[in-house]
């Protein structure tokens, strides 16, 4: 299993930009593919954005599109956030996940099953 730490959230003003980090250790970090999920007070987690182990396929949830870019760094073991154009809505806590074969179908995808998680890294945006 692969361990995952998170960092780089924070309190941000809305329209502003954070880039969440996510450093990953214990197993062969190029062969998972990554992804990031949120999760809002009073609701269930979901999809943000994910990457393919090569880094040459991604996904994104519609609502992040043109604000948000996910990217790796395999020899750094870790994957990237950037976010940009930050608004009170994209508050939340953001999870990494590794996983060697998430399903991934038009802008979502979902966890195999077998896959690890880090313990998330609270983001708030203020009005």
């Amino acid at each position: 299993q692969v361990q995952l730490v998170e960092s780089g959230g924070g309190l941000v003003q809305a329209g502003g930009s954070l880039r969440l980090s996510c450093a990953a250790s214990g197993r062969t970090f190029s062969n998972y593919d990554m992804s990031w999920y949120r999760q809002a007070p009073g609701k269930e987690r979901e999809f943000v954005a994910a990457i393919a182990w090569s880094g040459d396929s991604t996904y994104y949830t519609d609502s992040v599109k043109g604000r948000f870019t996910i990217s790796r760094d395999n020899a750094k073991n870790t994957v990237y956030l950037q976010m940009n154009s930050l608004t009170p809505e994209d508050t939340a806590v953001y999870y990494c996940n590794a996983d060697l074969n998430p399903y991934c179908t038009g802008d979502v995808c979902y966890p195999s099953g077998y896959d690890s998680w880090g313990q998330g890294t609270q983001v708030t945006v203020s009005s």
